[in-house]
């Protein structure tokens, strides 16, 4: 008699958003978006996502809101990540959340503050001589209060010993799914960013404070538009900031000044930013050979590719093709970013 064969659905990524008077009802909504939506009909990972609370009393939130926590804070022994939302409130957390934290980074957790959550983590020592970066318009004050704290000024979002912060609002939204993209791969986190009709990819050294956050109607912004758009297309070949600001018909030092105010990084870190994204879906994506892969991303050879992957994503591109391959099919957590 044949044997029938059973495959084990992998264990949900668990994520523990941290729950305690003060948090900001922005920030609670983007991580039960990110990761309390059930979007494996879409190819999405499983997550499973727990509200975790000194007790299981509502926590209340600005306007109105109460946030009902379904687990304690033991619930933080097994989660992969713990998310701290931003603050409406600067004032202190409890001792419990504290050590709650402090227990969670010993164990090796990935910990993550968005925006003014960067202050409770802060408030547990857990930047003490670690970089972190928080809203431009609250860096004065994390500096001022923490001064063993190395505050980043222009950032969107940093890692310092496993330990994430963000810059404010949308900053926490690229966090987020940078986060997702980090433990299982490009396409699962443009999945979710399709869903929530977001960009899909900001990289975390972009500005926070950008010039001209919304573009002017003006010849400058349409043609800087569309080059962008044509740098996409043409990804493939050698381009240089010399070719993009002669077809904005500029200089390139203007081309670079202008660009930079309007996208907040440079024109080459920018192309480099957008090449590694396309490496990364070919890699998930195709059985292509690495010298293709990396003709069709731009790198020009596979050296140069891996040069880039091991700079920026701390692997190699054979070892996130490993990791990824098929990730919307093995919703695990990746084995290069643990």
């Amino acid at each position: 008699m044949a044997q029938v064969r059973t495959t084990t659905a992998p264990d949900p990524y668990r994520v523990a958003l941290l729950a305690f008077p003060g948090i900001r009802a922005f920030d609670v909504t983007v991580i039960t978006e990110v990761w309390g939506t059930d979007r494996t009909d879409r190819g999405a990972p499983a997550f499973e996502l727990r509200r975790t609370g000194v007790d299981k009393t509502p926590v209340p939130l600005r306007g109105g809101l109460a946030l009902h926590p379904d687990r304690t804070l033991t619930w933080l022994d097994r989660a992969d990540l713990v998310v701290v939302p931003g603050l409406d409130d600067l004032g202190p957390a409890s001792e419990p959340v504290l050590q709650a934290l402090r227990r969670a980074h010993t164990r090796g957790t990935t910990l993550a503050a968005l925006c003014g959550g960067a202050f409770t983590l802060a408030q547990a020592g857990l930047l003490d001589g670690r970089r972190a970066i928080t809203h431009w318009r609250l860096a004065d004050e994390l500096r001022a209060r923490h001064p063993r704290v190395t505050v980043v000024p222009d950032a969107l979002f940093i890692e310092d010993d496993n330990i994430w912060t963000s810059a404010g609002t949308a900053a926490g939204i690229d966090l987020c799914l940078h986060l997702v993209r980090r433990t299982h791969g490009a396409e699962a986190a443009a999945t979710i960013a399709r869903s929530m009709v977001t960009a899909p990819f900001r990289t975390g050294t972009q500005a926070q404070f950008i010039e001209r956050p919304t573009p002017r109607t003006d010849r400058d912004a349409d043609t800087l538009a569309a080059v962008r758009e044509h740098a996409l297309r043409h990804l493939h070949e050698p381009l240089t900031v010399a070719d993009l600001a002669a077809r904005a018909c500029m200089s390139p030092r203007t081309f670079t000044r202008h660009f930079t105010a309007e996208t907040g990084t440079t024109p080459l870190r920018w192309l480099l930013d957008q090449r590694i994204a396309a490496a990364q879906k070919l890699l998930e994506r195709t059985d292509l050979p690495m010298p293709e892969v990396a003709r069709r991303a731009g790198f020009g050879s596979e050296v140069t590719m891996r040069q880039h992957f091991a700079s920026r994503l701390a692997t190699s591109p054979r070892a996130y093709r490993a990791a990824f391959k098929g990730a919307s099919s093995n919703a695990g957590s990746s084995p290069i970013a643990r």
